[in-house]
């Protein structure tokens, strides 16, 4: 990540290289750095008062005009100067601070300088740890530069160094940013209105009310829900790059923790944001779009304000390729388009006064994803200032896709159960309403449903997103508390409520001159969800959408008689529920999943099972497929099944087919023995993941993994551990008794420990924290806490000496929930938003670890150490 405190190289060269001894010849291999230092060794060629001096200099330059509180000027120097000092005392190589990069290895050196020798305004100190790693990066670039070595053995971590040495170059030169022209500022006040208005709300699926004029959505700020998000490996690197593990133990495989995804953000320039269907991606980025357009961020998210949230869905454009910057408004038809001035775009970028939000990339089609990459790519090298977020679907792109252009992946996690349970409270109050006694039930229906989720594994494992969950709310209204338990009856009862009786049940009887029962409306919509299917498209045009029902319609008598094809075709739009209009009259489903299971109805009712065979390696036709299987008869899932398994396709396409097949197995529900044994048996071997990226991707095949595995007692840690990354995403019951078998190796490696922890926020936490939490040896290990189920039954289990707190807690409900006495290590991976007086209630507590992403914290009692 770039440093907050930015110096130019032309400053910052020449002061760094007064650091370091000049070397006779290029290094052959890694360099001990406290041997290249210029202030020690037998014959140093500066001393102390030098490295002050030098201190001073960067301390000038970085300060660049500014002032510190209290004239603390001449201390930071003092400071940084000791911490500079350490290079020379540890046994760290040139190669092993590339690898760490500039945060880490500015962590390192911090970590060594004593508190005593650190008293500093919480300020000066922020601008103090913020100029170390500005110094680093410089540092870092030396040794890059100078030694063939590195740059052969690292090239990913050298290009990065150069990488942000460049940005760096390129913002000093920009710092003083010119202000727009009248103009331009005239149109940015109309432009960031329209985005508030454009993207401030969101719709709670299936809420009807009496009253037919109550909107059926609702405001962006009342109904978002900060969902949770972890991090993959920054930048794309193996885990052998991986920096070593901070002091006070480790979590999750000393990866980033779950935090709150808006938060996650902070001091990211660039992400990649992976998630599910219907995970919240998209209304993320319409939160940071509305968030940053009315300059409403939080704290964390401070360097995005000023910045112009530009918001580019894929699918308006996937067909027509990545457009230039001055056709951004045009391509996703946005109502401003022709009153933009000439070049506005290319300045806002050019000025880094944009917030770049490309939405689904797995929107398009994937041939075309290749030239979409490379024009991000071009384009975050000319603007290299833009900060960027890029979203998709997890196996539409991997997790490296960007890693060149210096993008970290984030990846949603699904909803815990607090998420859950604030889920259904937000749906339920913002479907209340005093137009009737007809809602008198509301709080009701909230209260059982709240009480029926953890109960039922099938729904358990459902209501882990945005989009399930608010199905979930509005049949448990809709069925009065009877619920559909799979994944197809709770699609079939949401087609019923929305198409069948939405209307009659909301009294709308005549808002049009089109009476269309349930089957009539289903069919034709599946016309055009199967049409964008076989197009490719997300979106289709007015006229095409009106064309697919004209051709249509004569097959179907009952929707024939009502009215032309345009009146059809307006009837849907309005009534169904289903359908979304854009600015320029084009029409889209109102989620990606609705469409998919709509076009493989259609697909099976055709009988076109080839089509999705040839199509089954592609991963946007993933959903299809899984849908379709759940809907195919007996012979018609057995040929289906039977041509994913079928040999003509090579490599990953063939290894895609095969782990597909084993995975909609979880959805059939008939299918012949034969069949059924040889997807097992020919799978088997395909789930021993070699690769950590691999081994997470895995969860995605489902249950039937779980059969496939080895004895967990016959292989090695490395693979106990990739195992382990696959079964703990798996949201099953049985799930938990194959890790409770993975526990009881007798090896047991801090990493495979960590992980295994990680998991429980997925399961049952009551059966996990018996089965496998309660035996896990907590040497070193921190004990993640997500929400008060798991904060009560940790404590129930005697607390743990090292906790980490990766759910939304008040400090009251930490006091409480938290066992006291063994707590040593507190490890914060969100912003509490208050001062830390409250930490000296827990009388062991020496260490508390905070996320470099968050601000600092403030009011820590004496004797608790502070590391991040």
């Amino acid at each position: 990540m770039e440093p907050a405190v930015r110096l130019a190289s032309g400053v910052a060269a020449p002061l760094v290289r007064e650091l370091f001894v000049p070397p006779q010849r290029p290094p052959e291999g890694e360099e001990l750095i406290a041997g290249t230092v210029s202030f020690r060794g037998l014959h140093p060629t500066t001393t102390y008062d030098d490295l002050e001096r030098l201190a001073r200099e960067f301390v000038r330059h970085g300060l660049d005009g500014r002032n510190l509180p209290m004239r603390e000027d001449t201390a930071v120097a003092a400071v940084l100067a000791r911490t500079l000092a350490v290079m020379g005392e540890l046994d760290t190589t040139d190669v092993q601070a590339v690898r760490l990069g500039p945060q880490d290895w500015a962590r390192l050196l911090r970590a060594h300088v004593p508190g005593a020798d650190r008293k500093l305004t919480e300020e000066s100190a922020w601008f103090h740890d913020s100029l170390l790693v500005a110094v680093c990066l410089h540092a870092l670039h030396l040794f890059v530069q100078r030694s063939p070595y590195i740059a052969d053995r690292l090239p990913e971590r050298s290009h990065r160094i150069r990488q942000l040495v460049d940005l760096g170059d390129v913002s000093a030169l920009r710092e003083r940013r010119r202000q727009p022209s009248p103009e331009d500022a005239a149109f940015e006040e109309r432009y960031l209105r329209s985005v508030v208005e454009e993207y401030n709300r969101v719709t709670i699926y299936g809420i009807d009310l009496p009253n037919p004029n109550t909107p059926d959505s609702w405001p962006l700020e009342t109904t978002y829900l900060s969902l949770g998000a972890e991090f993959g490996v920054p930048g794309g690197r193996s885990r052998d790059d991986a920096p070593a593990p901070p002091e006070g133990g480790s979590a999750a495989g000393d990866a980033d923790p779950v935090m709150p995804a808006d938060r996650a953000l902070a001091g990211q320039e660039r992400v990649l944001l992976r998630g599910v269907a219907g995970s919240g991606k998209t209304t993320l980025v319409q939160w940071l779009a509305v968030a940053t357009a009315r300059g409403r961020l939080p704290e964390e998210l401070a360097a995005l304000r000023g910045r112009v949230p530009v918001v580019l869905p894929v699918r308006r454009f996937a067909r027509q390729g990545f457009p230039a910057p001055d056709d951004f408004l045009d391509a996703v038809g946005h109502p401003l388009a022709d009153e933009a001035p000439d070049g506005w775009m290319a300045r806002l970028l050019a000025d880094e006064r944009a917030l770049l939000l490309v939405d689904g990339i797995d929107e398009a089609p994937e041939d075309q994803r290749p030239a979409v990459r490379d024009a991000l790519r071009r384009m975050m090298r000319i603007y290299s200032g833009t900060c960027c977020l890029v979203t998709a679907r997890p196996p539409a792109v991997d997790a490296a896709w960007l890693a060149d252009e210096g993008f970290d992946e984030l990846t949603l996690a699904p909803m815990n159960r607090d998420q859950v349970a604030a889920f259904i409270t937000a749906w339920h109050t913002a479907a209340r309403t005093d137009t009737g006694d007809d809602h008198a039930h509301l709080d009701e229906y909230r209260d059982r449903l709240l009480q029926t989720i953890p109960l039922y594994r099938e729904l358990r494992g459902l209501a882990t997103n945005p989009l399930m969950c608010g199905l979930i709310c509005a049949l448990n209204r809709d069925r009065s508390g009877s619920m559909p338990k799979g994944r197809r009856e709770l699609y079939e009862a949401a087609m019923e409520m929305l198409l069948q009786r939405r209307d009659p049940e909301r009294r709308v009887l005549h808002a049009d001159e089109v009476h269309l029962q349930r089957a009539a409306r289903e069919r034709l919509l599946r016309k055009l969800a199967f049409r964008m299917l076989l197009e490719d498209r997300a979106v289709l045009g007015e006229a095409a959408a009106v064309e697919e029902i004209a051709r249509c319609l004569p097959a179907i008598p009952a929707a024939a008689a009502q009215g032309t094809p345009t009146q059809i075709f307006g009837h849907l739009l309005q009534r169904t529920g289903l359908l979304r209009e854009q600015a320029d009259g084009a029409v889209e489903f109102v989620h990606r999943t609705v469409q998919d299971y709509l076009a493989a109805k259609e697909a099976v009712e055709r009988g076109d099972l080839a089509l999705l065979l040839e199509h089954a390696h592609e991963p946007q036709w993933e959903e299809v497929i899984r849908m379709a299987v759940a809907h195919a008869r007996p012979g018609e899932c057995g040929e289906l099944l039977a041509g994913l398994m079928a040999p003509g396709k090579v490599g990953m396409q063939r290894n895609r087919r095969r782990l597909l097949a084993a995975a909609c197995l979880e959805h059939v529900t008939e299918l012949d023995p034969v069949t059924h044994a040889r997807i097992r048996r020919e799978t088997r071997h395909m789930v021993r993941p070699t690769s950590v990226a691999a081994a997470r991707g895995l969860g995605w095949v489902g249950p039937i993994v779980l059969e496939m595995l080895p004895d967990p007692e016959t292989v090695d840690d490395d693979e106990a551990y990739r195992i382990a990354l696959t079964v703990t995403r798996i949201a099953d019951d049985a799930a938990v008794h194959y890790l409770s078998r993975l526990r009881r190796r007798p090896s047991l490696p801090l990493t495979l420990r960590a992980e295994l922890m990680r998991g429980w926020r997925n399961f049952d936490t009551e059966r996990y924290a018996e089965d496998i939490v309660a035996h896990l040896d907590p040497s070193g290990l921190y004990f993640p806490v997500t929400d008060r189920v798991e904060l009560a039954v940790l404590r129930r289990l005697g607390g743990r000496e090292c906790v980490q707190v990766a759910g939304h807690f008040t400090p009251g409900e930490l006091l409480a929930g938290l066992d006291r006495g063994p707590l040593r290590h507190l490890w914060l991976t969100y912003d509490l938003g208050v001062s830390m007086e409250w930490l000296a209630d827990f009388p062991s507590l020496t260490t508390l670890r905070v996320n470099p992403r968050l601000p600092r914290v403030g009011g820590v009692p004496e004797g608790i150490r502070i590391i991040s």
